[in-house]
């Protein structure tokens, strides 16, 4: 199948997505097959937020409005223009998604159709709706792409490599069980800020979509504060607060109430707000409703220990502070070129 084919096939996916936003869900006459597929989508959804309470239709619909922002010609064309796809060889490349947020492995999906190879699906129990019934309407949309999108519940046999998504425990796993196959085995990150006191109103509004979008569950979220000694957190905890609504949200309480109870229980200092807490801590990963944050005295020492711990890390926000930084309120936003991990998953399917 010629590449153009490829393309035009996930612009007009975009275009389809471009129907369920954060503004609403409204169906355009302009999409092609939507008498087939836009009702099915909208029940798609439904069933995804029957299944995984995690998944609200305000977080799904954002994850589709984010893909459809980046599924045109411009953005598709600029992003693969680096690369020689001339050549490939089509193979099978398996993919093993996680299920933390909605579409979660699409770009992985994205990557392996895009440079012509057939791809082999095995998704989280958590995220099963959405993607197939996707493929289906790309199907539709390119008829070369039957018999090239394959999904399974069972064991993955007969591939040529891997692309593999799961927490540090699950990762060793993989790293073992496909020791001989090529494979990116991606394992736990999280994502920092670094904050100076001198942000913005604007700038900590924008932030507070960094740490509260899909609960915090996804990689890009900002699990950690880096801020000077004697930070003030009164213009942070105002920034958040318009997410109060969240503490709603039974799934979110719940988890606020059992972490609250524990650093009561373990005497540990913390701040407050009624619906996120701040504690110091070393760690990167922090619960749900927890941000983790840590006072740094020197901006080269914080970026070294950055740098050192670059396999920890998949965002660092900041403004002016490192070259490879992500504006505030842009961490779920990624381009196509904007690699998990900082692997270049074209790169690798290329040389497969």
């Amino acid at each position: 199948m010629q590449l153009e084919k490829r393309i035009n096939a996930f612009v007009k996916l975009g275009e389809f997505l471009s129907q369920f936003t954060t503004q609403g869900i409204e169906k355009k006459e302009t999409v092609l097959f939507n008498d087939l597929f836009f009702d099915g989508f909208k029940h798609q959804i439904t069933i995804a937020k029957e299944n995984n309470g995690w998944f609200t239709e305000n977080n799904i619909v954002y994850a589709t409005e984010s893909w459809s922002n980046v599924l045109n010609y411009s953005n598709l064309n600029n992003w693969l223009n680096s690369y020689n796809l001339n050549q490939v060889v089509p193979k099978t490349v398996a993919i093993i998604m996680a299920g933390n947020i909605p579409l979660v492995g699409f770009h992985d999906f994205l990557c392996v159709l895009i440079t012509g190879h057939d791809v082999l699906v095995k998704q989280s129990s958590n995220d099963k709706h959405l993607l197939p019934f996707l493929a289906k309407y790309i199907e539709y949309i390119e008829p070369e792409f039957k018999g090239k999108i394959t999904f399974t519940q069972n064991k993955l046999e007969n591939f040529d490599s891997v692309i593999a998504t799961g927490s540090n425990n699950t990762a060793r796993y993989f790293e073992y069980y496909f020791k001989d196959k090529p494979s990116i085995i991606r394992n736990n990150r999280n994502s920092v800020a670094v904050l100076t006191g001198n942000e913005t109103k604007e700038q900590l509004l924008l932030l507070s979509e960094d740490i509260f979008r899909y609960y915090g569950l996804g990689c890009r979220n900002v699990s950690k504060l880096f801020v000077p000694k004697d930070y003030n957190f009164d213009s942070f905890f105002e920034a958040m607060y318009h997410w109060h609504p969240i503490i709603n949200e039974a799934k979110y309480a719940n988890n606020y109430d059992y972490n609250k109870a524990v650093y009561l229980m373990s005497e540990f200092d913390m701040l407050e707000n009624g619906f996120l807490m701040i504690k110091e801590d070393l760690s990167y990963a922090s619960p749900i409703a927890t941000v983790f944050y840590e006072y740094y005295d020197n901006k080269d020492t914080l970026k070294q220990k950055l740098l050192n711990d670059y396999k920890d890390i998949q965002c660092i926000v900041s403004q002016n502070f490192l070259g490879d930084e992500v504006a505030f309120g842009q961490t779920q936003k990624p381009n196509l070129w904007d690699y998990a991990d900082g692997v270049d998953t074209v790169e690798f399917l290329l040389k497969r």
